[in-house]
C-alpha cells in the first residue's frame, strides 16, 4: 500500500501531477482543490495517496491531506455507483469542509451540481455518509507541506482557457459546455487568473 508520495514535482495540470521520486516519475490523479496548493515544477512536494486497482488499469490518486485521501476512500467504499472519477469531480468542486457541512445538513441541491452527479447519487451520498464522517474531517493542521493556494504557481496565460477546459470535460462537462464556462469564468477572474482559479469559478 502506497500512503503518500514525496519527491519533486516534474508535471502539473488541474487534474494531474507527475513526482519524481528518486528517478521514478508517478503519475497521480488529483482534484482541483489539490493542484491548487502544488508548489512550482522543479519543487519538492508530499501528497497522501490511495491506489485503485481494476481489472485492466491502476491508478494512483493524490491529495494535499490526510483527511482529503480518507475522505476520498470513504466515497468510492461506501457509496453505490461512485467511483473514482465521480469522488475527484466532487473533491474537484467543493472543499473538504464544505462537502463535510453539506453531507451533514443533508444538502442533496448543493451535491447535485457536480458534474456526473444527479440527485439521486446525491442523495446516496448524504444517506450513507452522514453519519460516518463524525470529527475525522475536521482541519487539524496546515497542509502537509504544500504551500498556500497564494503561493502556488500560476500557468501561462495562453494555456489557462485550454487547460481549464481539459479538466472540465475531463469532469463530465460537455466540450461546448466546458468552452462557454471557462470563458464566463474568465471574463469574471480577470487575465492574470490561473488556471485552478478559472476552474473553480466555472464550477461555482
Amino acid at each position: 500500500m502506497i500512503l503518500a508520495i514525496e519527491g519533486v514535482l516534474e508535471k502539473s495540470t488541474p487534474l494531474t501531477a507527475v513526482i519524481n521520486v528518486q528517478g521514478i516519475s508517478y503519475g497521480l490523479s488529483i482534484p482541483v482543490t489539490t493542484a491548487s496548493k502544488l508548489p512550482g515544477i522543479g519543487k519538492k512536494v508530499k501528497l497522501h495517496t490511495h491506489i485503485v486497482y481494476r481489472e485492466d488499469s491502476q491508478t494512483l490518486h493524490g491529495f494535499s491531506t490526510e483527511e482529503e485521501r480518507d475522505f476520498f476512500i470513504l466515497v468510492i467504499d461506501k457509496v453505490s455507483g461512485v467511483g473514482p472519477k465521480v469522488a475527484i469531480s466532487i473533491m474537484s468542486k467543493l472543499s473538504l469542509e464544505a462537502l463535510s457541512q453539506a453531507i451533514a445538513e443533508g444538502n442533496v441541491a448543493l451535491l447535485a451540481k457536480t458534474p456526473g452527479i444527479g440527485k439521486k447519487t446525491a442523495e446516496r451520498i448524504v444517506v450513507e455518509l452522514k453519519d460516518k464522517l463524525g470529527n475525522l474531517f475536521s482541519p487539524k493542521s496546515p497542509a502537509s507541506n504544500l504551500p498556500s493556494a497564494g503561493e502556488a504557481s500560476s500557468p501561462d496565460a495562453l494555456t489557462v482557457e485550454a487547460d481549464a477546459i481539459l479538466a472540465l470535460s475531463a469532469l463530465g462537462y460537455r466540450q461546448a459546455e466546458a468552452k462557454r464556462a471557462v470563458e464566463k469564468a474568465i471574463s469574471q477572474a480577470g487575465p492574470q487568473a490561473s488556471t485552478e482559479e478559472v476552474i473553480k469559478i466555472a464550477l461555482s
